[in-house]
């Protein structure tokens, strides 16, 4: 007697329940439902096996660390009661099956005991019994030959029942033993010749918030977030602040002088994010890209000498696509829109000159957008 005996765990399950109802009084058939009808002038109850499916709960699972994972199923029947006429729509017939129902009802748990059938000997854990929905729908699709009748069935699935394939179990050699030795040396960590790492690589799913500027604290989301990190914008590390399951805490520094405020490293705009997981000095494993949307950040504008001068940081460089639309406070109509201007190499001064001149007096809001990322502060400006 082996796991191989396990082959014929399905016809095992069936013979089990054909027992323990035969066990509880009932007289016992197996089949379809239409030939026990006529198989005999008595009472009976009797047991379709209509369905086998992969137990969903289990279907990963081995038996031991390292081993492939044996077929795990779950067992569907329809439990069908006749009268001694052979028909399942009388009275007594419709009596014996709830009757049947009890029976199987008691059985939640079939316990395999040691003189079972050894296709269910190593099943490590009881056969569990439960009732399934048996709807019209499932009994006209199972009943629908030409000379079947629809029977009042009840449905009932027993699992998990396992099987496992006629193979020899994997096995290794243990690490950190030198079998080349008489008698084996114990090395330890010496034997490690390759590390390995849990995953292939961190996997973002979503940065909140989604806009942010200089100095915000962001949530990264994702899967695989263990371990050494590094979190990049662009060609710049954020800082990591707290470490969640799920996500990352980092902040995209704002602080004068930091990589992001100086204005040299990047600019306002769609910017890529990545994690990544360092493995040397030189060698890296990132995560997929993100974009991140980083923000100008408008702090003032007022007119100077006719001239709007903006002060704030990632106001722009001069590569970068900037604009300045001027916006009438009183009804949100826009007036003018600027794209000729002149930044400072740090991106912290924005000049538009002559806008006194190109604007009729009043009071307006400054709207600036870099590489399509607009500020979210809008100062106020009054054109005299």
């Amino acid at each position: 007697m082996s796991l191989g005996d396990s082959l014929r765990a399905i016809g095992a399950v069936t013979r089990l329940l054909r027992e323990r109802l035969a066990a509880a009084g009932f007289n016992v058939t197996v089949g379809k439902p239409e030939d026990a009808a006529s198989s005999d002038a008595n009472a009976k109850v009797n047991l379709f096996l209509y369905e086998t499916v992969f137990d969903p709960y289990l279907r990963n699972v081995p038996l031991h660390e390292g081993e492939p994972p044996p077929l795990w199923l779950a067992l569907r029947y329809l439990l069908t009661a006749f009268d001694a006429d052979g028909r399942s729509d009388t009275a007594a017939a419709h009596e014996l099956l709830g009757s049947g129902m009890a029976a199987l009802h008691q059985m939640s748990f079939l316990t395999i005991p040691p003189a079972v059938d050894p296709a269910l000997r190593y099943n490590p854990e009881p056969l569990k019994l439960s009732f399934d929905e048996s709807s019209p729908d499932l009994l006209t699709k199972l009943m629908q030959g030409n000379e079947e009748r629809f029977r009042l069935s009840v449905a009932f699935q027993v699992r998990p029942v396992m099987i496992v394939p006629g193979s020899l179990p994997r096995n290794a050699l243990l690490v950190g033993v030198d079998y080349s030795t008489v008698p084996e040396t114990i090395i330890g960590q010496d034997g490690v010749q390759i590390d390995v790492l849990p995953s292939l690589g961190a996997r973002l799913d979503r940065i909140e918030p989604a806009r942010f500027e200089p100095g915000t604290t962001i949530r990264v989301f994702g899967t695989d977030l263990g371990g050494d990190l590094e979190v990049m914008l662009g060609d710049v590390m954020l800082i990591l602040v707290e470490r969640r399951n799920d996500h990352l805490v980092v902040t995209a520094e704002g602080s004068p002088g930091t990589p992001i405020a100086s204005g040299t490293t990047l600019s306002a705009g769609e910017v890529p994010l990545v994690v990544r997981r360092r493995l040397s000095l030189t060698h890296t494993r990132a995560s997929n890209l993100l974009a991140a949307r980083l923000l100008p950040q408008v702090a003032s504008a007022a007119l100077v000498a006719g001239d709007l001068r903006l002060q704030g940081l990632l106001l722009g460089a001069a590569t970068d696509d900037v604009m300045v639309l001027i916006v009438r406070d009183t009804d949100g109509v826009s007036i003018h829109l600027f794209d000729t201007l002149t930044v400072s190499a740090d991106q912290q001064t924005l000049t538009v000159p002559g806008a006194q001149a190109a604007l009729p007096a009043g009071t307006y809001r400054v709207i600036l957008r870099v590489n399509n990322q607009q500020a979210k502060a809008a100062p106020l400006m009054v054109v005299p």
